[in-house]
């Protein structure tokens, strides 16, 4: 199934592309977006890879892992990656930390111990913000999945610069109000400091999700227009409404496209229309 080995550069020839969902602000459904949308790439005949870099492991949970009393993941990993950290490196290997769900969907999951990942690498002499993209290249992780899936902190550090740098594109989803408007201007300030230190590609802007959208509220609409004249030209995915079958689902622990009722077939379509959209902006 996996063929893991070193690299000094990465293939030439690879075709995956690498994808994270960010957002400063928590609780706008940042999570549940990458499950689903993982499911949908999933759907149309490709090979996905899903990457959780949250200490609080909410993405993992949703795959429903086995239990296990010392779960290995993606900390021990990127730990193990830096020659400088030998001293903290257990004997762990890639395949015995990547879950297969029974869906062929695969998961590096994470764990508390990612909490303390700045803490770890501050004293390394090589690029702190390039170790998440330094372990998929090393590994080519993008030779082995048509799409890598990351879900990011909903903080600023450098757990977000990690995946910033790493990335291809960005998807942002977001809440019609303040508040996670302000977390979209933080995380976009990120982006560019990254770009302005030129240590790697900018990621794209893949566009922005409204969430958790009530369409009978008048000041949802007119909070949302507002929002939308500060993104410029950037895509504007349609908005996601605070439907009861998002909620059905994830107390199963299962993606929209697990349902066969017509119910879920309009949440099933606008996830498809997405990943489309999406794979023609990483792929142009």
């Amino acid at each position: 199934m996996f063929s893991f080995f070193k690299t000094t550069q990465e293939s030439e020839k690879s075709s995956g592309r690498v994808m994270a969902l960010m957002n400063q602000k928590g609780g706008v459904g940042k999570t549940t977006m990458a499950f689903n949308l993982a499911h949908a790439f999933h759907h149309q005949g490709k090979k996905v890879l899903c990457i959780d870099m949250d200490p609080q492991a909410n993405f993992s949970s949703l795959f429903d892992l086995p239990e296990m009393e010392e779960r290995k993941n993606i900390h021990h990993l990127l730990i193990n990656s830096v020659k400088e950290l030998k001293a903290f490196h257990t004997s762990i290997l890639l395949k015995e930390v990547v879950f297969s769900s029974p869906e062929g969907i695969d998961l590096i999951p994470s764990g508390q111990e990612l909490s303390g990942f700045e803490l770890t690498v501050a004293g390394i002499n090589g690029p702190r913000q390039l170790i998440l993209k330094k372990f998929i290249e090393k590994y080519e992780l993008r030779s082995q999945y048509d799409v890598i899936i990351i879900d990011g902190p909903p903080t600023l550090g450098l757990l977000v610069v990690n995946i910033l740098c790493a990335v291809d594109g960005v998807l942002y989803p977001f809440v019609p109000d303040r508040f996670s408007e302000q977390g979209l201007k933080n995380i976009q300030q990120v982006v560019q400091d990254i770009s302005e230190m030129e240590i790697t590609t900018t990621p794209k802007n893949l566009g922005y999700i409204p969430n958790l959208f009530d369409t009978r509220r008048k000041q949802a609409n007119e909070d949302l227009e507002q929002i939308k004249l500060t993104f410029g030209e950037a895509t504007v995915h349609e908005a996601f409404t605070n439907k009861v079958q998002f909620g059905k689902s994830l107390a199963q622990r299962k993606s929209v496209f697990h349902f066969k009722s017509s119910d879920y077939r309009e949440l099933q379509e606008q996830f498809m229309v997405m990943t489309q959209t999406v794979e023609k902006e990483l792929h142009s």
